[in-house]
């Protein structure tokens, strides 16, 4: 078999670093593989991603040692250009990797970009966007698609060049069900034709009947390889006790039924609205909204992408004006301006809210209670990174300096939007435990997510919100 990609005792270390963040890696991928590299936050997937598709260490600069090979392309030697027709890269979050305003353009681009005649140019969009079936999207603007529609055009972006490699990183991170299963009928398509899939991923469950291998990263190591039968047979429990996020959901989901049915409205509702209607002047997204939310319980807000989850959280936080109805604290009306003074919003997106120079800085930046900073870094595992520019942190590192700056800040109201969507399975358990301990402050809690291990555990009630 033609071997696709090959990795021979290779290490890196990052500039201006002390330690290695690959230590002797060892990997061969055959053409028409899909591997599943696995493992907790900061056990070198991301450092091996890069390598894979050129950008280190070409553009993210550092020592390389042994070799590797992504197709016939040798790592610090081949130019990163020389990787763009061969390699496809689709990342966790779509805005990074947008370059135009509309769906049609964003996939006309990397055509554009390397020359192709416009009129092949539009026959490969119509092409691709019929085989992996978003040509319903082809008219939408970016702006105004829910973030798994934002990430299948990422997705057939990528393979606009048709790629002979794809790698995808975390790319279900930020998605629903529905949209997880149509990224999986993605893959399944490309798959079929031969072409050699990389994930790297923290929610496993889609990935069965999908994935060949599965191999486990662990302090820049291979710590464990699997088979696809393998790695199917071992239990939830078993996947926890090595740090990685369940396979099978079905108790998780039960679980969440049950708690969709228990939750109901209460009078004595800390939090509540009356005939709330969210969106903007042209476009209501949720009308008529009777919720409510009790102090000292956490309240999980679900939902498919593109209901108005996040454009309620930000009009509760006052971020964002009601169009119609009230929004009420202790039964008595509550002003835009109250609201913001009232909330801490953690944002989807964290890079919004990074502002200082180190993580320890970040996390003091209006601190209500600075005295339990050193509590909440080992609490959170940042405690090494605490004179890190936050910038200069993995995507699920930044995740948790946001969430610490809330925890901290003292406010009646937290709202948490995907707050577990970079995270592995230890430190989403480190969440929840947070949760729990926010809880005895009487806090109005409310989380938004579409992590079902996370709603099913540690929310009390859950509020299912439809299109």
């Amino acid at each position: 078999m033609t071997r696709m990609i090959q990795s021979n005792a290779v290490s890196f270390q990052y500039l201006h670093t002390t330690e290695a963040f690959l230590k002797d890696i060892n990997i061969n991928v055959n053409k028409g593989e899909c591997i599943l590299i696995c493992g907790a936050s900061g056990s070198g997937k991301s450092t091996y991603s890069r390598i894979l598709n050129g950008i280190s260490p070409a553009y993210i600069e550092g020592e390389l040692s042994g070799e590797h090979f992504t197709a016939d392309l040798r790592a610090g030697e081949s130019e990163i250009e020389e990787y763009v027709p061969k390699v496809g890269s689709v990342f966790q979050n779509p805005k990074t990797q947008h370059f135009t305003v509309d769906a049609m353009s964003e996939l006309a681009f990397p055509l554009e970009n390397t020359g192709v005649d416009p009129e092949i140019i539009r026959e490969k969009i119509i092409e691709k966007s019929e085989a992996l079936e978003v040509d319903h999207l082809l008219d939408r603007n970016l702006f105004e698609m829910s973030g798994g529609e934002k990430q299948q055009i990422a997705f057939v972006a990528a393979n606009m060049l048709e790629p002979i490699i794809l790698i995808l990183d975390e790319v279900t991170s930020n998605l629903d069900q529905e949209a997880i299963e149509r990224i999986r009928n993605m893959v399944l398509k490309l798959k079929a034709t031969g072409q050699t899939i990389i994930i790297f991923e923290h929610r496993l469950a889609w990935t069965r009947g999908i994935v060949d291998r599965y191999l486990l990263f662990d302090d820049g190591k291979i710590k464990k390889e699997w088979s696809a039968d393998e790695f199917n047979q071992l239990t939830n429990d078993q996947l926890h006790d090595l740090g990685l996020r369940s396979m099978d959901l079905d108790a998780h989901r039960e679980q969440i039924q049950l708690k969709l049915k228990a939750s109901n409205n209460s009078a004595n509702a800390k939090l509540s609205t009356k005939n709330l209607a969210v969106g903007y002047l042209d476009h209501k997204v949720l009308n008529n909204l009777d919720l409510s939310f009790n102090a000292g319980e956490v309240t999980g807000l679900l939902g498919p992408n593109g209901t108005g989850k996040s454009t309620l959280a930000n009009t509760l936080s006052g971020l964002q004006e009601s169009i119609t109805g009230q929004i009420l604290w202790d039964n008595k009306v509550v002003s835009k301006k109250e609201l913001i003074q009232k909330s801490y919003l953690v944002m989807q997106d964290m890079n919004y809210q990074l502002f200082s120079d180190s993580v320890e800085n970040e996390i003091l930046l209006g601190a209500k209670h600075p005295e339990y900073l050193d509590d909440l870094l080992n609490a959170l595992n940042l405690s090494e990174f605490r004179d890190r520019h936050p910038m200069s942190l993995s995507e699920g590192q930044k995740q948790r300096v946001v969430i610490a700056s809330a925890l901290l800040s003292g406010k009646e109201i937290i709202i948490f939007d995907e707050p577990t969507s970079g995270l592995d399975y230890e430190h989403m358990e480190r969440f929840g435990n947070l949760l729990s301990d926010l809880k005895k402050s009487k806090n109005v809690i409310i989380v938004i997510t579409h992590d079902e291990e996370l709603a099913s555990k540690w929310c009390d009630s859950i509020i299912q919100l439809k299109k």
